[in-house]
């Protein structure tokens, strides 16, 4: 069933276009299927408003900036943001660590690869001294030929899952759970901390109150491309689900 906007139908080419700017998505077809009636309800309102179409990305911003203005983030919101993010502001933290990787892969039955993590950790929980051996033998990381050593990392060179993770631990921790993340599972430790040092807010303050304010824009043209959305006649896609509200935002 063709897709349409106001009687307008999105085109093959409109989706050849499009598509590869979502290709990291989860559904990439539904993402730029989303993403084109987005930017078709909006063009179709700043027409109907008499903005000028000659640029229309301009008049996108110009309706945006009419209708979903969002405040400056104050120094008391930079303040408390700063308070409750300090990690995010510190520099110079390293760590060193080692890991021992479970690489899943096509077909592994994954509750047995749990299950042998578990039993590994275990073992290297009771007598940890033998954990770059069993790296050497078990691990599917290139690092095994090291014992699992990862050398030095600071915080963004990891993923976010196992950057969490290591970067609570002290030096000398081995992680009591095993950690999974998109590359598999992990038994982790960490043999040494370098500690870093919190930026002062007047260094940081003009780029907290940057980020802030991009996040409410964010949130507020979300809201307004929700509302046009609805009022709009959109045929051949239902944008009422949970993964269209990580686009639009949640409706209030």
């Amino acid at each position: 069933m063709p897709v349409t906007i106001n009687g307008v139908e999105l085109t093959d080419a409109d989706m050849e276009q499009e598509l590869p700017l979502h290709a990291d998505a989860p559904n990439p077809m539904r993402a730029a299927t989303t993403a084109l009636v987005l930017r078709r309800v909006l063009r179709d309102e700043a027409a109907r408003q008499g903005l000028d179409l000659a640029s229309e990305d301009d008049a996108i911003g110009i309706l945006l900036e009419r209708h979903a203005p969002a405040p400056e983030a104050d120094e008391a919101a930079c303040r408390r943001y700063y308070q409750a993010n300090p990690q995010r502001f510190i520099v110079g933290e390293l760590i060193e660590a080692d890991h021992i990787l479970f690489q899943v892969t096509p077909g592994v039955n994954l509750d047995m690869l749990r299950a042998h993590a578990g039993a590994v950790l275990a073992d290297l929980l009771a007598d940890p001294s033998g954990f770059a051996e069993v790296a050497r033998r078990q691990s599917n990381c290139p690092s095994a030929t090291v014992g699992g050593n990862l050398g030095q990392l600071g915080r963004g060179d990891t993923v976010p899952e196992f950057e969490k993770a290591v970067f609570a631990l002290p030096a000398g921790g081995l992680l009591p759970q095993v950690l999974e993340t998109r590359h598999g599972l992990h038994i982790v430790r960490v043999t040494r901390r370098i500690e870093g040092r919190l930026l002062p807010f007047e260094q940081v303050h003009e780029s907290i109150a940057s980020a802030l304010a991009a996040a409410s824009r964010d949130t507020a043209w979300r809201q307004y491309a929700r509302l046009l959305v609805d009022r709009a006649d959109v045929r051949g896609i239902d944008l009422g689900g949970a993964e269209d509200d990580r686009v639009f935002g949640s409706p209030s």
